[in-house]
């Protein structure tokens, strides 16, 4: 049972992230469980999201960020640097005396910054590598190998927490029911968020949809709308006229329709429909499919989380417009003038990886779902889909590894706990 903690003081929590990645898998968990072990008394406890530039980032992640009841305030990353370099934020907010930065993504050399500045406690959390060790306070790493590489005098602000992806399926309640058993199964499609994956993830799920209709009337389809786009936007990237990937593949094209109910979907030439969702995370429905098609990404650890089968699409028909990756090779695949040549020769070694693309594979260091790599065709991916579907203890086995691999929930609560550390010292100094 979650023990709530009572300060003395009032305390500011700032968190600072960036990509829509970091914001799904590891903010959205992390301040889910502050408020359950804080409260939700915005006098005593604030909760303000300052987001750092991110060659990946879409420009809504601000908007993305402000739709969690959790955070009190969110500031864009259009406007990180002021605050960076002056302490002065767009809306002139106010600070607490007391309180702590947390680390969620971006450079960890932000929060050694804006902790000095504000005179407050510091948090990192690291996913592979932990920074500036002598002036962060606390911190919540994912494997005990980040920590073993540390000073050992500076061993005791290293705690290991685990993988907040993991948080995905922790508040999610899996179908009671395999999901292949129902009369019409559902089929996730999950084509990304970014330009470069939906030029080619749209039309690509939409005509392995087609194939497998008319093999399985009965099959019903989904797809996952990222926060970032509108109906209308994605809908362009299945449009013929505005998608020129459709005409030169032959892939399929669709229409948007919304129906009197005021459900939107995709139509195509056939009759398919492909239900659009737009709920964000769209965790309820992605927990009722049979199998999914992905793009790689952070997707395929929400998947991984919730122990749903994945097909991981990676089509090289265009292997320069594959710019999406993150970090420093995101930002070199997308420099003017010499970007193409460098993404080309990014994605030619990241391909070298297969098998270990998808983060359920790396967890695993294994391939435990199908990664599948190439110039891909409709109808030899719907292949792989239809032998999954038609052998149903396959996708079963699926399901265990996935379970086996995302590893015990509570890296959201074990970080929260080191925050909770961190603040009532500070309240003690009182």
């Amino acid at each position: 049972m979650t023990t709530t903690v009572h300060l003395t003081t009032a305390v500011d929590i700032v968190i600072l992230s960036n990509g829509p990645g970091e914001l799904a898998t590891w903010v959205r968990p992390v301040v889910q469980s502050l408020r359950r072990r804080l409260g939700t008394d915005r006098h005593r406890v604030r909760i303000s999201v300052i987001l750092s530039p991110c060659a990946n980032a879409s420009g809504q992640e601000a908007e993305i960020a402000r739709r969690y009841p959790e955070v009190d305030r969110v500031q864009a990353a259009a406007d990180f640097y002021p605050f960076l370099l002056c302490g002065r934020t767009k809306e002139q907010w106010d600070w607490r005396p007391k309180g702590l930065v947390l680390f969620l993504g971006g450079d960890q050399f932000y929060t050694v910054v804006i902790g000095k500045r504000l005179g407050y406690r510091t948090v990192t959390y690291a996913e592979w590598e932990a920074r500036w060790h002598r002036w962060i306070d606390r911190f919540a790493v994912m494997k005990p190998e980040i920590a073993d590489r540390v000073n050992p005098t500076l061993a005791h602000k290293f705690t290991v927490v685990g993988d907040l992806m993991t948080e995905v399926g922790a508040n999610t309640v899996e179908a009671a029911t395999d999901p292949t058993a129902a009369v019409a199964p559902l089929m996730g499609i999950l084509p990304g968020s970014k330009p470069a994956k939906l030029l080619l993830g749209v039309p690509l799920g939409l005509a392995i949809a087609e194939y497998l209709h008319r093999w399985q009337p009965t099959l019903r389809f989904g797809m996952a709308v990222a926060p970032t786009l509108t109906l209308a936007q994605l809908a362009q990237f299945a449009d013929p006229q505005q998608n020129p990937v459709i005409q030169r593949l032959g892939w399929a094209a669709a229409d948007l329709v919304t129906d009197p109910e005021g459900r939107a979907y995709l139509k195509t030439a056939s009759g398919l429909r492909v239900e659009l969702w737009t709920q964000f995370p769209a965790y309820t429905q992605l927990s009722q499919c049979a199998l999914c098609l992905t793009t790689v990404g952070a997707n395929t650890a929400e998947l991984g989380a919730l122990a749903i089968p994945m097909l991981v699409l990676i089509p090289t028909q265009q292997l320069d417009a594959m710019r999406a990756w993150d970090g420093i090779p995101g930002i070199l695949a997308n420099l003017p003038g010499v970007g193409s040549l460098l993404a080309k020769g990014i994605n030619w070694l990241a391909l070298r990886r297969l098998g270990l693309l998808a983060w359920p594979n790396i967890w695993a260091g294994k391939q435990i779902v199908p990664e599948l790599v190439g110039p891909l065709q409709p109808a030899a991916v719907a292949a792989i889909a239809q032998d999954l579907l038609e052998h149903p203890e396959k996708l079963v086995q699926i399901r265990a590894n996935l379970r086996q691999v995302r590893g015990e929930a509570g890296a959201a609560e074990k970080l929260v706990q080191l925050i909770c550390e961190e603040l009532e010292a500070q309240d003690r100094q009182t």
